[in-house]
């Protein structure tokens, strides 16, 4: 009887632990099998405060940015050095020579960006005037200020050689300024005028992107308040009217920040 009770005491015993065994195998395979709700998962879905903000509305915004953020430039600074001529009857009065500079350029993404440039240089003048044998000669010097907008090109899709260029257009408005000193003449005469840019270029990367070569050709059309005055100091008659206008060709060396 005492071998029969004490079986029967051991039997209930390994039911007892092999039901607590597999209650937690059992309650694992459960939890396995329950799903969960992502946060945010549709736009409809109630705000989860756990989520990262983001700004974008849409991926390709996103993109963008980060495109910019790795690729993009914040603004630039170059210093500049050229040559300046001129059309109309100034290419007759006035020489061309050097002209120097400096370019500031701040990007609003990729593709876009506005310039500041201070420009200056020095040009021998020589007019003549009617019933005298003798030019008047002397220096010019012309100094402006631009301010224009400048679209890059898109060079993805080119050849691998030619992409790492950045080719450019650009247009504006400028401040001209220019002063005469000429022997003969008491003095010298100083006056300005508004204008108009318009030009090319293009930049070639160096120092793995941190600086960059460019070379730009900008067209200025003038209109100085003695373009149709034919006179010099009001007595004596030029043999051609000073108009025209001027362009210039530069070299700039810059810093990419």
């Amino acid at each position: 009887m005492k071998t029969t009770a004490r079986l029967r005491t051991y039997s209930l015993l390994a039911i007892l632990f092999s039901m607590a065994v597999a209650m937690p195998q059992k309650s694992l395979a459960q939890s396995d099998q329950k799903t969960y709700l992502l946060s945010q998962v549709d736009v409809d879905e109630a705000y989860d405060p756990f989520t990262d903000y983001s700004e974008f509305e849409e991926e390709s915004d996103e993109e963008a940015d980060i495109n910019f953020f790795r690729n993009g430039r914040f603004f630039t600074i170059g210093l500049a050095g050229g040559m300046r001529g001129f059309t109309g009857n100034f290419a007759d009065a006035y020489s061309a020579a050097p002209t120097f500079g400096i370019f500031l350029t701040y990007f609003f993404d990729l593709r876009l960006a506005m310039s500041l440039g201070f420009q200056t240089g020095d040009h021998a003048v020589k007019f003549k005037v009617l019933g005298k044998t003798d030019p008047y000669e002397g220096n010019v010097s012309i100094t402006a200020v631009n301010f224009d907008l400048k679209y890059y090109m898109n060079t993805q899709n080119v050849t691998r050689g030619l992409a790492d260029l950045n080719p450019y257009i650009l247009g504006g408005l400028g401040q001209f300024y220019r002063t005469y000193t000429i022997a003969g003449l008491d003095g010298f005469s100083r006056d300005s005028t508004m204008g108009f840019d318009i030009g090319a270029g293009l930049e070639i990367p160096l120092m793995r992107k941190k600086a960059y070569l460019g070379l730009q050709g900008a067209y200025h059309y003038v209109n100085f308040s003695d373009e149709n005055k034919n006179y010099v100091d009001g007595t004596e008659k030029l043999e051609k009217n000073l108009a025209g206008d001027f362009y210039n060709f530069l070299v700039i060396l810059g810093m990419n920040f």
